[in-house]
Parts: C-alpha cells; sequence; structure tokens
C-alpha cells in the first residue's frame, strides 16, 4: 500500500512537472513577431462576413493619418487570440498536409515586425499574380518540400480551388503567443477585391511612448469613417498578458491540488512509519542490546524508507517512459521534458521521504533495550 501510495504520488508530480516544463519551453521559443507598441482593432461590421477594398482602404489612409501611427495593417487573425483557420494544403505529388493559415496586408511584416528567415514580404508588385503569394513557416515549408528548397516553390490547397506561390520562410510564427506550439503556418497575401477574404483586424503600430488616451482618438477616427461599425481597440500588450494569465492558471490550479494530495500522502507515510517503528520495537531494541548504535537504527529507518521509494519510482518510470517511446503525446512530452520531468519527480518523492521518516527514524534511534523488554 506504502508503494502504491508513493507511486500514485510520483505519476502526479510528474504530471504537473511535464505540464510546467513544457510550458517554460515553449514560452522560451521564438514567436515570430514583436507585440511592444502595436495595438489591435477588432471591427465589428453588425453580421457583414466581409470588408470591401474601399472600406478598407478608407481604414487604413484614416489611421495613417493619425500623428501616433507608425504603421497600418489589416489581417484576418488577431495576435493573441483563439481564432484558427486550418485547411489542407498539397505540393505536386505530395501528401496532403494540414496547415493553419491566415491572411495578411503587405504592411503586415513591418507592423508586427516579423523577421524573414529567407525571400520576401508581398508587395504591390504581385497584384495579378496567377498563384497568390503566401509566406510560410519552416514547419509547413520541410512537410510540403521534404529535402527540398521551398523558395520559389507552389502548391495548392485540398480541393485545388487556390493555388499559391512561395515568396518568403520564417523559421516560425505562433499567433496564439508564447504557450502555443509550433505547428505548420502560412500567411497569405491579402487583396482587398477577393470577395472570400474574411480580413477584419487591423493592426497598429504606433509610435513609442504612445498612451492609453490613443484609444479615445483612435475610436473617433474610425466612427468617422463608419459610424454603424463598432471597433474593439487594445494594445498588443494587454492582449499578451491576459494570454498568458488564460494559460498558467490550469498550471496554477492543478499544483495547487497537487500540493493538497502530497500533503495527504505525507500524512499517510508518516503515519505508517510510526506504526511500523512501533511495531518494530522488540526487534530495535534487541539490536541495541547487542551493541547497535543510534546512528545505524536511524540509517536503517530512513534506508528502509528510500528503498521503499524507489521501487515506485522505477515502476512509475517503467510505465510513464512508454509515452515519450510511443509519442502518445506528440511533442507536448519530448525527451528533454520527460527526463526534466522524471528527476523533478525523483527530487520530490525522496526529499517527501526523508521528511515522513526522519522523526520515526529519530525516535527508533533513541529506544533503550529496556524499553524493548518492557514493550514485550
Amino acid at each position: 500500500m506504502l508503494s502504491l501510495e508513493i507511486l500514485l504520488a510520483f505519476a502526479i508530480v510528474f504530471a504537473i512537472a511535464a505540464f510546467g516544463l513544457r510550458s517554460w519551453q515553449l514560452y522560451r521559443m521564438p514567436l515570430g513577431f514583436a507585440v511592444q507598441d502595436v495595438w489591435s482593432v477588432s471591427i465589428g461590421t453588425g453580421g457583414k462576413d466581409r470588408l470591401d477594398g474601399a472600406s478598407i482602404d478608407a481604414f487604413l489612409r484614416g489611421v495613417r493619418e493619425l500623428p501616433e501611427v507608425a504603421q497600418a495593417s489589416f489581417a484576418s487573425i488577431t495576435p493573441y487570440t483563439h481564432s484558427t483557420h486550418i485547411d489542407g494544403m498539397k505540393a505536386p505529388g505530395g501528401p496532403e498536409i494540414p496547415a493553419n493559415l491566415m491572411e495578411a496586408s503587405d504592411d503586415f511584416a513591418a507592423v508586427m515586425s516579423v523577421p524573414l528567415a529567407e525571400g520576401r514580404w508581398f508587395a504591390p508588385g504581385d497584384n495579378g499574380a496567377a498563384a497568390r503569394p503566401v509566406v510560410i513557416n519552416r514547419m509547413l515549408a520541410e512537410r510540403l518540400f521534404p529535402g527540398q528548397a521551398a523558395l520559389g516553390r507552389a502548391y495548392a490547397s485540398d480541393n485545388d480551388l487556390e493555388h499559391f506561390k512561395v515568396v518568403g520562410i520564417v523559421d516560425d510564427y505562433r499567433g496564439k503567443g508564447e504557450l502555443m506550439a509550433p505547428v505548420p503556418f502560412m500567411i497569405k497575401r491579402f487583396v482587398p477585391t477577393d470577395v472570400s477574404s474574411y480580413a477584419r483586424s487591423l493592426l497598429l503600430r504606433v509610435k513609442p511612448g504612445t498612451d492609453r488616451a490613443f484609444e479615445s482618438r483612435l475610436n473617433s477616427r474610425l466612427k468617422a469613417i463608419r459610424n454603424d461599425w463598432s471597433y474593439s481597440i487594445r494594445p498588443l500588450p494587454d492582449l499578451r498578458k491576459s494570454e498568458l494569465n488564460a494559460g498558467f492558471t490550469p498550471l496554477i490550479i492543478l499544483a495547487t491540488i497537487a500540493a493538497f494530495m502530497l500533503v495527504m500522502v505525507a500524512f499517510g507515510l508518516f503515519g505508517a512509519l510510526w506504526q511500523n517503528t512501533t511495531q518494530r520495537i522488540p526487534e530495535i531494541g534487541l539490536r541495541r542490546a547487542l551493541g547497535a548504535r543510534a546512528g545505524a537504527i536511524y540509517g536503517q529507518i530512513i534506508a528502509e524508507q528510500l528503498l521503499l521509494s524507489s521501487v515506485a519510482i522505477a515502476l512509475g518510470l517503467v510505465l510513464l517512459v512508454q509515452l515519450p517511446l510511443t509519442g502518445a503525446l506528440g511533442a507536448a512530452l519530448n525527451w528533454q521534458v520527460f527526463f526534466g520531468a522524471a528527476g523533478l519527480s525523483m527530487t520530490v518523492i525522496y526529499l517527501l521521504s526523508l521528511l515522513c521518516s526522519l522523526y520515526p527514524g529519530w525516535r527508533a534511534s533513541r529506544l533503550s533495550p529496556t524499553q524493548a523488554l518492557h514493550h514485550e
């Protein structure tokens, strides 16, 4: 029962540690854009799905006249939101690759400070191109064209309704923020005359030092353009903060629950060890009578508990190692996360076992032979 209890505690600590380490691993990965001094405007069109080219041009010209605005761009998905558009892509003769995608206008890279690894960004010179220009991330490039250069290559959507040409490659772009796992991703050029476009997010790079009072001036300018529509204006750093809080909240809740469970496990281990040393008073007293030192008794109790913990940990590792071996959780539990979580979990369980055995071990080491005879 003690081994089973320790095994359960080990599995719980492992899960929390793996979740935390994976989140930290994702947080440290390159994001693919910068949010400082960027504001977003979500345009509510009162049920109208698409913006016409004249409205988009009016919005861009209108906000660029504001002295605080350095760059402006339209996009179909605002960074740090949960919007997702997934479609299948196929290179000639290749398999279908599911990819996340979004639309963005020519100034998007300048607004979001998107670093290009290869090629170029969209430009007005792409007007009238037979295949729509796209910028894709490295992951999609490798899956569409394995072992080949992707720049300048063409591919199509799975239904062959759209054809694309790769004009640029980024190492990554994680639009949902630092806790988003890398996925195959493409940004296709937004064309205002395209009736199938869903670009309704206006992104602005403002001059450094722009304060929140700008929100009122911006809203007034937008209302002057289309008074019958609504506008949700937020700085991207605020969206980032909200998204990170939402992402880390489950981890905090699970860690709190796990802490309470570990306290219960600790009480259980302490009670079991107390009962065990009480039942072994005759044995311990006899050892003391035969000349065993108090330190040897103390070490025996602690070593037995650590050995019991080692058996439970070994069994837990045998079971948990199947997850990265089989790839059941994919990149969420890669080997780096597995070994880190295993090391942290082992440390916690050994420390817990040591703390729970200190007092019972000390109590046993203080036992004298006369107490053992009296117990009999």
